[in-house]
């Protein structure tokens, strides 16, 4: 949802459709590092010419908002298919240490054109989410895939109760015999789609540690759910709109997927034949295209990214910063929802974070970062941005929404920077006008912590109808999510988590133990928290 960094070899898909796709026989391919040539056979791309529109190429981020020549995506980075995930609150992975010494040095400067980025942005009312899925029943599986990098969350609805299909079969069958080998397989991906395709790799990350499993987790996620069409489509719709600003276009597809083949046989030896082979293009045949078609509607109505200029640079504390961006056209989110943000010292890498208000009259943004050991991109947010610098954002992504059509009232857990998406939530329902109770637990571990709390306590103080109950671990010696049981009760409220993924773990099982229903929890899917901790 990290952002997602590879290309769009990540994912399954439903496992019906046809048979001719991309593919065509072809001798397998030789071993990137010049080892014993593939003994079984593969498949070799053949012309297909998908139906989606192939998206613009421009220039990456720049320290001074460029002019837009359209509204097409970069082509900095390739087509990557690790997703998105949607997240919690200034959410980001944890890279290994790169082995270069430092940051690259910031993109050359250029001008903007007269008035860029100045003045407050028209912010026009908040659509819906053009395919957010229903409420989050609780965290997903372990193979459910990361972030979004494009910021689409990963499927959470468990798939319907039938019997597996054949193609469902033998993709599984794939998944359970490469898990063990899951490093040399990413690897292997890699390798191949460099070597073969070198022009490719200038489009990815400097270094690529923090990706290496994102391809096998979104193929578990796929297998997982590759019965249950409903949610995967929805799934891979969001994935394509989100991948636009990687650079993703449908020439791309074709090449991931002759390597994402070449890298399974090789490591799938003894259950791979031909009838596995032609799932497995049914497959990738049939995402592709849902990807490329989704993308290319998207690119009629909404950029694939949005410059921004930072106009403030709150430290809260030594490690956390409020960082407030101004958008160069108008951004539509809704509160609780979050975006994928690039900054111009770190190329190509992609990052989580929520929303920290509701949508606002002047058009910024605000987001809560806390500097994490080794995260490059959080890192620089707090201890490197200052005002004038320039950013990147992409699309809006994310379920934890309010439902504004309902009378229940809100349960809100925040933890650390969580409090973002919770802050916003608040807002959004005084926003319109509905004397719904909500309750707010924001949690930490010292009252150092609480960066935010007196911001919530003047929310309490102006709406009766809001209760604000800091929970810090080192004083009460009480976990977050263990101290709503000693409230309540909770039947008549809707749940949304937002913090570390232990915290939302925690939080979903004391819910579910008071006998909260799965479908009123909502929260972003905890594996891409994981992913996306920079």
């Amino acid at each position: 949802m990290d952002a997602p960094t590879t290309t769009s070899a990540d994912n399954g898909t439903s496992g019906g459709g046809g048979g001719g796709g991309w593919f065509t026989p072809h001798t397998p391919p030789e071993p990137p590092s010049g080892g014993e040539q593939e003994a079984t056979e593969g498949r070799r791309l053949a012309g297909l010419r998908p139906v989606g529109r192939s998206v613009a190429r421009d220039a990456g981020p720049d320290r001074r908002i460029p002019r837009r020549a359209d509204s097409g995506s970069d082509s900095e980075s390739a087509a990557r298919a690790g997703s998105a995930t949607p997240p919690a609150a200034s959410r980001e992975a944890i890279p290994s240490t790169p082995s270069h010494p430092g940051p690259p040095p910031p993109p050359q400067a250029r001008h903007a054109p007269p008035g860029a980025g100045r003045g407050p942005a028209v912010h026009p009312p908040a659509p819906a989410p053009a395919s957010a899925p229903a409420p989050v029943a609780g965290p997903t599986s372990d193979s459910a895939s990361t972030g979004s990098a494009s910021g689409e969350p990963a499927p959470t609805r468990p798939a319907p109760a039938r019997p597996a299909s054949p193609d469902a079969v033998l993709i599984r069958r794939t998944m359970d015999e490469v898990a063990p080998v899951a490093d040399k397989v990413t690897s292997y991906f890699y390798a191949l789609l460099f070597v073969r395709h070198p022009d490719l790799r200038p489009l990815f990350p400097a270094a690529m540690d923090a990706q290496r499993d994102r391809l096998l987790k979104a193929l578990l996620t796929a297998a997982e759910h590759i019965d249950n069409t409903e949610v995967l489509v929805a799934y891979l719709q969001n994935l394509g709109r989100g991948h636009r600003k990687y650079g993703t276009r449908p020439e791309h597809y074709p090449a991931v997927g002759e390597c994402l083949l070449g890298a399974l046989s090789r490591f799938a030896e003894t259950v791979w034949n031909q009838e596995t082979e032609a799932a497995w293009v049914r497959a990738y045949t049939t995402i592709s295209q849902i990807m490329i078609d989704a993308a290319a509607a998207d690119e009629l109505r909404a950029p694939a990214w949005w410059y921004a200029e930072v106009v403030s640079h709150d430290l809260r504390t030594a490690d956390v910063a409020v960082v407030t961006v101004r958008p160069d056209q108008p951004y539509p989110f809704l509160a609780g929802q979050y975006t994928s943000l690039e900054t111009p010292w770190w190329p190509r890498v992609w990052r989580h974070y929520s929303f920290a208000s509701a949508p606002r009259s002047d058009g910024l943004l605000s987001f809560h970062v806390k500097a994490v050991p080794a995260g490059w991109v959080s890192s620089a947010l707090v201890h490197r941005a200052r005002p004038g610098d320039i950013i990147r954002l992409g699309p809006p992504a994310g379920s934890m929404t309010v439902d504004h059509t309902s009378d229940s009232g809100l349960l809100c857990l925040g933890g650390g920077t969580g409090i973002a998406p919770i802050k916003a939530l608040v807002e959004d329902v005084a926003e319109h006008g509905r004397r719904r109770p909500v309750e707010v637990f924001y949690g930490a571990r010292t009252g150092h912590d609480l960066y935010d709390i007196d911001t919530m306590l003047r929310l309490q103080q102006s709406h009766s109808w809001l209760a604000v109950r800091p929970i810090v671990d080192q004083q009460a010696h009480l976990q977050l999510p263990d101290a709503i049981r000693e409230f309540g009760p909770w039947d008549a409220y809707d749940a949304y988590l937002s913090g570390p993924p232990g915290m939302i773990r925690n939080g979903v099982d004391a819910l579910r133990d008071i006998g909260m229903p799965s479908e009123r929890i909502r929260h972003d899917a905890v594996e891409d928290l994981v992913a996306i901790r920079d």
